[in-house]
């Protein structure tokens, strides 16, 4: 095995044990919802004016499958819609307050979760982190890229 495949298996382990470690307490504190609501709570705080073009951009989905993500979560109270006054066409979202008490709930587990980890990242360099951040930043740039060849948007960072 080459470096190349044992770095991509290595990714693919860590973000599988995370995923797996990380699971038993969200869908414990978070039950009744789906990840990808969670994860659309989470946008919709964190990004303002977020409609479903940016949130479908943001998840890699289609419009339609983020409308209908969108759709539960209005339906289950959690987001709502509203309109600018200078522009009636577009659609936003934003968190009602049963919203934001999930929005708090995956906040929590979250730094939780830091802080469970805490002890690996404190050992590691500027150097390391620098070294790594570049190594992610141009390899998410090459898959923009072949997104991008694909035909299709990528969200600009």
């Amino acid at each position: 095995m080459n470096k190349e495949e044992q770095v991509m298996m290595a990714l693919r382990d860590v973000f599988n044990k995370m995923a797996w470690l990380n699971k038993f307490k969200m869908e414990d504190s978070l039950k009744g919802y789906k990840p990808s609501e969670v994860h659309c709570i989470e946008y919709i705080e964190k990004n303002v004016d977020s409609n479903v073009t940016k949130l479908a951009e943001s998840f890699y989905m289609t419009r339609s499958a983020m409308s209908k993500i969108t759709k539960r979560l209005i339906e289950k109270g959690l987001i709502e819609s509203y309109q600018k006054q200078d522009n009636k066409k577009e659609i936003y979202y934003r968190l009602t307050e049963q919203g934001k008490v999930i929005y708090e709930i995956h906040e929590k587990l979250h730094k939780g979760f830091q802080e469970r980890d805490k002890g690996v990242f404190e050992q590691v360099t500027v150097e390391q982190f620098d070294s790594m951040l570049r190594f992610v930043e141009k390899y998410s740039k090459h898959l923009d890229a072949e997104i991008k060849k694909m035909g299709m948007d990528v969200k600009s960072e």
